[in-house]
């Protein structure tokens, strides 16, 4: 390995050159004789057949090559807005970037949304003008673009076209000189973050981990004590098997059977990884014939993706989170060929979430009749917006120290009993926004006094009572049912704008006062998730194809294109 590295991510809107960008710096670097073609599905980074079959990024991908002095592990992302988790989970372990714009399409919505996270990240980041060989390529005014929607001060814009080549010496000098390098200590305790899981052929799992600081080895314990069987490391094109990966590096790790993506890995400082991208909003029923090979096939594919999210409702049904069709139609495809399963979905509808209307309290006493728990508890829930959950624990809760050790354990414990108790509301939604908090605890002692006196309690009896007392909290405060909205904005001609306005309201958007730039209309409104796809569909035809819809996740609000269930 040389002695600089950069772990770099090349990131898109959909059908910007991404690929074939990666394509072409592995021919620069001499790790491939010949480029591979996302249309004939050879390149080296889309390796699924999916992925080959649609010409499109599904998965990440790692690929390692030198160029000069430094040690390029690239990692190539899905530009498709259905695969955002994907990105997501690819952002917290990158140095650097290069974000790849068409010269033809300019700024596109995905651009945005992409491009804000870099920079909330503090990403250092390089432009790549793709595409310049194409008719109606215009890298000056796509220039101009970056600087008024995205940002006035990039690291670089260097224009080209990857397909052919051209700017790709230069884009070379900015990422061996303008980027920072991986930063880290080998000497330190390691410290690494798990950012994407596979199987193998034989089932195994296998981790792919950003080490930040210190060295793993093969047979070395960690994460709970299980012990890493092999490390490859990624080195010239391929990933090669080696005794230990050191700080700065990519790897993949095996014999860590219960790791999950997010996992830290170590016994260092973790790494943190804040979310970036609001999580899925939409849904599906998905059934088979075999519903018990179907629960384990979904079980499998959520470890590789988390935000999958499925869980089982209360009539048996499996329901799979989504962001989009094309994932729909991902999952479907890749349910048939990798599990054999022919599967079938109910039509898409939003994820609704409830949250609490006031404030309320429940309390199970120890010995009241009807509790067979040792022990007491009383928690109040109070709304609390924007913070999704927050759970605190009174300072004269008494805490049964024998079970927990600490007041800390006692804590992280509640925290979860709580969290996973609000998974289902009073409407069979997971309530979000609020505020809990545990108020009152006791439990029997087998020799305390007679009035308490009693089997000493486990840390069972307060996670199997946790649920018992929040849902009389919650109705004692009520919950309203509320759906997500998004919020969208559209570019079309100024003779198109009525017709937009029209159908978008008919579909219960909010709209807000349209600007005029020259021949271009900007309209924007307030409309709920699931019918985005629906005024996507409709603009075509509304603005004589030259429309352009870009949409952000906006927040809940109570629901009114869905019936509450």
């Amino acid at each position: 390995m040389l002695g600089r590295t950069l772990n770099l991510g090349i990131l898109a809107h959909v059908d910007a050159g991404k690929t074939t960008l990666t394509e072409r710096l592995l021919y620069a670097a001499g790790v491939i004789r010949e480029l591979g073609s996302v249309d004939r599905g050879t390149t080296q980074t889309d390796t699924l057949a999916l992925e080959r079959q649609r010409g499109i990024t599904i998965k990440s991908a790692v690929v390692s090559f030198p160029l000069r002095d430094t040690t390029i592990n690239l990692i190539d992302t899905p530009g498709h807005p259905d695969f955002i988790a994907e990105v997501e989970r690819v952002l917290g372990v990158l140095d650097g970037a290069v974000l790849v714009v068409s010269a033809v399409e300019g700024v596109q919505a995905q651009t945005r949304v992409l491009w804000r996270a870099l920079a909330r990240l503090g990403i250092p980041t390089l432009f790549f003008v793709n595409k310049t060989d194409r008719v109606g390529a215009d890298p000056e005014r796509v220039a101009r673009e970056i600087a008024a929607k995205l940002t006035a001060e990039p690291v670089a814009i260097l224009a080209g076209s990857a397909i052919k080549g051209d700017g790709i010496e230069a884009l070379i000098d900015a990422l061996t000189t303008a980027l920072p390098p991986a930063a880290g200590d080998s000497r330190r305790p390691a410290a690494g973050t798990v950012f994407k899981i596979e199987r193998a052929a034989n089932g195994e799992k296998v981790a792919y981990v950003r080490l930040f600081d210190g060295t793993l080895r093969a047979r070395q314990r960690v994460h709970g004590d299980e012990k890493i069987t092999a490390i490859h490391v990624f080195e010239n094109g391929r990933a090669v098997q080696r005794p230990a990966v050191v700080a700065g590096q990519i790897a993949t790790v095996r014999g860590l059977r219960t790791v999950q993506i997010g996992d830290h890995v170590g016994d260092g400082e973790p790494h943190a990884q804040a979310r970036e991208f609001a999580r899925p909003t939409l849904q599906t029923v998905v059934s088979a014939a075999d519903q018990e090979r179907l629960h384990l096939a979904l079980t499998q594919l959520a470890e590789q993706d988390p935000l999958i999210a499925f869980r089982q409702s209360a009539r048996g049904e499996l329901l799979v989170s989504l962001y989009g069709e094309v994932q729909k139609e991902v999952i479907e495809a890749t349910l048939t060929a990798e599990y054999g399963l022919e599967v079938s979905f109910s039509a898409t509808s939003p994820i609704l979430v409830e949250r609490p209307l006031g404030t309320g309290e429940g309390i199970e006493l120890l010995g009241a009749e009807g509790n067979r728990f040792h022990a007491q508890l009383g928690l109040r829930v109070e709304p609390a917006d924007g913070i999704d959950v927050q759970v605190a624990i009174d300072d004269h809760t008494r805490i049964p120290l024998y079970i927990y050790k600490r007041r800390e354990e006692f804590d992280a414990s509640m925290d979860d009993y709580v969290r996973d108790a609000l998974r289902e509301g009073l409407h069979g939604w997971e309530v979000i926004d609020c505020a809990v908090t545990v108020f009152d605890s006791w439990y029997s002692l087998a020799d305390g006094p007679p009035s308490r006196r009693g089997p000493m309690p486990t840390a069972a009896d307060f996670r199997a009572l946790t649920p018992v007392v929040l849902r009389r909290a919650l109705e004692a405060a009520g919950t309203i049912v509320c759906e997500p909205f998004d919020h969208v904005r559209i570019e079309v001609p100024v003779e198109a704008l009525g017709p937009v306005i029209a159908a978008a309201t008919r579909l219960g958007a909010e709209p807000e006062a349209p600007e005029l730039e020259g021949d271009t209309a900007v309209a924007a409104f307030v409309l709920p998730s699931v019918r985005v796809a629906d005024l996507q569909r409709s603009l075509p035809g509304l603005s004589r194809g030259e429309g352009v819809l870009e949409s952000s996740f906006l927040g809940y609000r109570p629901a009114v294109s869905a019936v509450p269930g």
